[in-house]
């Protein structure tokens, strides 16, 4: 089969052959189709009168983050190619929202507590972990594990995910159950005390994260039954890097985490052809490798402003191995202040950078924040239009 289509082509397929490391007929879009790729809802109404789209009542889809549901008619307009299928929750568990004055505040169904500012609060941070302080295995047996046989969870994805490949004809992504293993490991245990746990007790860093493993196999396992074949990218995530650097060391990652990621992709990959997607911000450069050697497809957000993650560096290293999705503009530097025309100047060298050979799906590094002016969301797509076709 040739290695470049020019040919107009739907949705699905332009995905499908861009995770294939095949030139489309234009570099596939990416907006709000992840927990990764959307818009704050504080941003949203700006954008919809900024592409001249008549105003509606925004719907918060993630609460925690605050992400907006973004309407078919803003899709259309940048030209979306992507659609989440997303669990719902579980039957035994509401969310109840309570002030206390300062703060909003709910606790979610592992037992975290997050919490919103009331005054100028954006989101809903982790600020109470319920495996916090001196705990034995006996207290780990104690804990309410969610339950991913919860029928519940899976309602109404089947419908869902056949809507989008056979009616939208988009590509489908299917979200997982909670945040990464080692995210969600640092929220039910703490920060200060997860990472003593790292150093000085990794067995019991590494029994806390099994637990978490049980959880997402079980989801998976039931989610893959219900999308079937109407799936063309299953979502994980866990935060790896920082800044400057990596969270933790390279041996711990390999030593405790890396083997349990490896179950994970293993699992996903047996049971599926759909590729494997992770979310991983930072400086992760140095744990790719590994990435690809456990079989990770598709890396996001593809952060360029952290350290070694410079975008035509990842493409020359890994881009035979390795699908990027993101990387569009420096969303910490550019983004939020540059103006338009900078913007879609960084957006184009991207795209120069990540777009050869296929591989690419072009999409923001991580959520649009409020802060962001709508010119220059428009800018990101229309750089998208003009430099995101391929040559025949």
């Amino acid at each position: 089969m040739p290695d470049s289509v020019t040919d107009p082509l739907d949705a699905r397929m332009r995905v499908r052959l861009a995770l294939d490391h095949r030139q489309p007929d234009r570099i596939p879009r990416d907006l709000a189709g992840t927990r990764f790729t959307g818009l704050h809802v504080g941003g949203y109404p700006g954008l919809r009168a900024a592409i001249g789209l008549p105003p509606v009542e925004p719907v918060v889809s993630d609460v925690s983050q605050q992400l907006a549901r973004v309407d078919d008619d803003v899709l259309d307009a940048i030209g979306a190619d992507v659609r989440g299928v997303e669990p719902r929750g579980p039957s035994t568990w509401q969310r109840v929202i309570e002030e206390d004055g300062r703060f909003r505040s709910f606790r979610d169904e592992w037992g975290v507590v997050r919490s919103m500012p009331l005054d100028g609060g954006l989101y809903y941070d982790a600020t109470k972990a319920p495996l916090a302080g001196v705990i034995s295995e006996a207290d780990l047996r104690a804990f309410r594990w969610p339950d991913p046989a919860d029928p519940a969870r899976y309602a109404g994805m089947s419908e869902t995910a056949r809507r989008v490949v056979d009616v939208e004809r988009r590509a489908a992504f299917v979200g997982s159950i909670c945040a990464g293993i080692t995210e969600t490991y640092f929220r039910l245990r703490g920060y200060e005390d997860g990472y003593a746990d790292l150093k000085a007790d990794p067995t019991m860093a590494r029994r806390i994260m099994e637990r978490i493993l049980e959880v997402k196999i079980g989801y998976w396992e039931r989610a893959l039954d219900a999308v079937g074949d109407a799936v063309d990218v299953v979502g994980e995530a866990d935060d790896l890097g920082a800044q400057q650097s990596l969270l933790f060391s390279p041996a711990i990652y390999r030593n405790v985490v890396k083997p349990l990621h490896a179950e994970l992709v293993g699992f996903l990959r047996s049971r599926t052809r759909a590729k494997v997607f992770l979310h991983s911000c930072g400086a992760i450069r140095p744990l790719i490798p590994d990435l690809i050697e456990i079989g990770v497809e598709v890396l996001n957000p593809v952060q360029v402003s952290a350290a070694g993650m410079e975008a035509a560096g990842l493409k020359r290293d890994f881009g035979r191995d390795l699908v990027f999705w993101g990387g569009a503009v420096d969303s910490q530097h550019v983004l939020g202040t540059a103006a338009p025309a900078e913007v879609a100047a960084e957006a184009r060298r991207h795209i120069a950078d990540l777009a050869p050979g296929g591989g690419f799906v072009f999409a923001t590094i991580h959520n649009v924040q409020p802060n962001v002016p709508p010119d220059n969301v428009v800018a990101l797509w229309a750089a998208a239009e003009e430099a995101g076709r391929y040559g025949g």
